[in-house]
Formats: structure tokens, C-alpha cells, sequence
């Protein structure tokens, strides 16, 4: 596929803080193949608007109606469920990059044999779960998703082994984690790209939630979808819900976090934030003419001892 580059890893110190929630920032740059062009960047800088980009998002302030959010609500459970019928196991990689993301999931061990105790919260079809059982074998699973069939095509894979996963269907804005996950087990929770498809208004109870079975020192590691990432700009006029909150043709839903607003949502539910920042890539195709930045936003945090 063409010559490869190493990444190029630059950490400069910064001495000011923007807020609280600020943490660290570093800059990784990385170019992997012709013709295509990777460059990464993360740190705490949300991605700046082109001027037609921010045209566009300020005339964008029709909302959906009450009357439709309402409907969309009540049928959340109901739309992802037809995704997955539509999609079966095929529309997500694999998550492969997990681990190297989220070293937590490996360095939290107490000590090299201790078998991990892992909650995958949105687990969807297995797309990270599976990967991660067959990468460490110390590790016990439990895996929870909105819909009833992602559940089912979870237990209908060949890697799924009841000693090594419990997979349930469980609404974490409304359900007890309590009822399938004892307290205070956890030691790490996964919350991959899950948040942004809970009406805002409910987050904090999701939080709240997996709160009550993390171990005290035990790990959330959270990614999802960062302000102004490509896929908020291609919505057109009539999909928005709220502020950076947007509709699908389907009637799934999707939020997009700033560093800020996560800040806030994860220390008000008592997590102590390790990290906190964006994940900007912007791939270049020059034969292609495309330019494609996407954003997101990357956060570890843990439960207090």
C-alpha cells in the first residue's frame, strides 16, 4: 500500500491551564500511506471553524419539534434495535486499538496474575469486547447494550464463553447495574462512543450508574464523538435536536462532546478526571480532493479510594 513513516511524538511543557478541566497536551503526527495522509494532533485545542463551517452551523437553528423528540425518545430502544436487524455484525471494525489507547486496561493489575474484571457499558455486537478477551485471557467481561438483539448476536459469536463474559440487555439511563454487576467490582469500565446516543438529559444518570459497581481506584475510559468532528457538519437542516445534538435518517441520535462539557458531567457524577482531551485526524486525499477531519474526545478517569 506504499512506504510507511514513524509517528513523529512531540510533548512540549505547558505551565498555564485554560480551566479545571485541563490536563496535559501532547501532539502526535503521523503519516501512514500514499496516497492517502494521516496527521493526528491531541491535546485541548477543540478544532477552529472555517468560515463557511461556521456559516453553516449558525443557520442551522430550526429544532425538531417537541412532539417528534418525544416520539424519538420513546422509540430510542426501538430504532437501535432495526440498526442492527439492518446492519447485523457488519457495520463496526473490530476495535483493535483499545488496549493501546487505553493502557489502564492492562496496567491496573495489582499484581501480573490478578484476573481483570472488565464492564464493556454499550457493548453493541462485540466489536471491542471480542478483541479484548482474545488479547488477555486474565480478563472476565460483563457487556451490556440498549438493544435486545446487539445482546443476542454478542452470545450467538463463536468467541462468546459464558466463564469469560456475562453479556445482559440493560437501558443504563433507567435499569440497575446493581441487578447483573455486584458493587464495587469493576475495575474498569468501557464507555465507547455509547454516551452520545443518550439524550443529554440523561447522561448523568448513565454515569451515576456505572459509578455504583467500579472498585474505589477502578478506571472509566471514555472516547466518543468531539465537537465539530466531520459527521455534525454533513447533518443537514432539519436534523438538530439541541445544542451539537443531532437526529440520523434512521432515528438514532448523536451528541457531540467539547472537553468542558465532559468535565463537568464526570465530576458532578464524582469520577476524579485523569485525562481529558481531543483526538483531531484529518485525512488527506490528493488524488481524491477530500479532506476528512474528525474529532474526538478521549477521557480516563477513576472512582476515588
Amino acid at each position: 500500500m506504499g512506504d510507511t513513516k514513524e509517528a513523529c511524538v512531540t510533548e512540549p511543557q505547558r505551565t498555564e491551564q485554560r480551566s479545571d478541566c485541563t490536563l496535559r497536551e501532547k501532539m502526535v503526527t503521523v503519516t501512514p500511506y500514499r496516497p492517502e495522509a494521516t496527521f493526528q494532533t491531541i491535546g485541548h485545542s477543540a478544532r477552529i471553524l472555517d468560515p463557511e463551517e461556521a456559516e453553516k452551523l449558525e443557520k442551522d437553528r430550526n429544532l425538531v419539534s417537541d412532539f417528534k423528540q418525544e416520539k424519538l425518545e420513546r422509540e430510542a430502544q426501538k430504532n437501535w434495535d432495526l440498526f442492527y436487524k439492518r446492519n447485523s455484525t457488519n457495520f463496526f471494525k473490530d476495535r483493535h486499538w483499545t488496549t493501546r489507547e487505553f493502557e489502564e486496561l492492562k496496567a491496573c493489575r495489582e499484581f501480573p496474575a490478578q484476573k481483570l474484571i472488565v464492564l464493556e457499558a454499550g457493548c453493541g455486537v462485540g466489536n471491542c469486547l471480542f478483541p479484548l478477551l482474545e488479547e488477555d485471557l486474565n480478563i472476565f467481561s460483563y457487556a451490556c447494550d440498549f438493544s435486545p438483539r446487539a445482546v443476542e448476536f454478542v452470545k450467538q459469536n463463536p468467541l462468546y464463553n459464558p466463564e469469560r463474559c456475562n453479556a445482559f440487555q440493560c437501558d443504563l439511563t433507567k435499569d440497575n447495574l446493581l441487578e447483573n454487576v455486584p458493587a464495587d467490582s469493576v475495575d474498569a469500565v468501557t464507555l465507547i462512543f455509547v454516551l452520545s446516543a443518550i439524550h443529554p438529559d440523561k447522561m448523568q444518570l448513565v454515569l451515576e450508574n456505572i459509578y455504583k459497581v467500579l472498585k474505589p481506584g477502578g478506571c472509566l475510559l471514555f472516547r466518543d464523538y468531539g465537537l465539530y468532528d466531520h459527521t455534525m457538519l454533513r447533518f443537514k437542516t432539519g436534523h438538530k435536536l439541541g445544542s451539537n445534538f443531532y437526529v440520523r435518517q434512521d432515528g438514532t441520535r448523536s451528541f457531540f462532546f467539547s472537553d468542558e462539557y465532559v468535565c463537568r458531567l464526570l465530576t458532578a457524577a464524582g469520577y476524579e478526571l485523569l485525562v481529558n482531551e481531543y483526538v483531531q485526524r484529518e485525512t488527506i486525499n490528493k488524488k481524491e480532493g477530500l479532506c476528512v477531519p474528525r474529532v474526538f474526545l478521549q477521557c480516563k478517569c477513576k472512582k476515588p479510594k
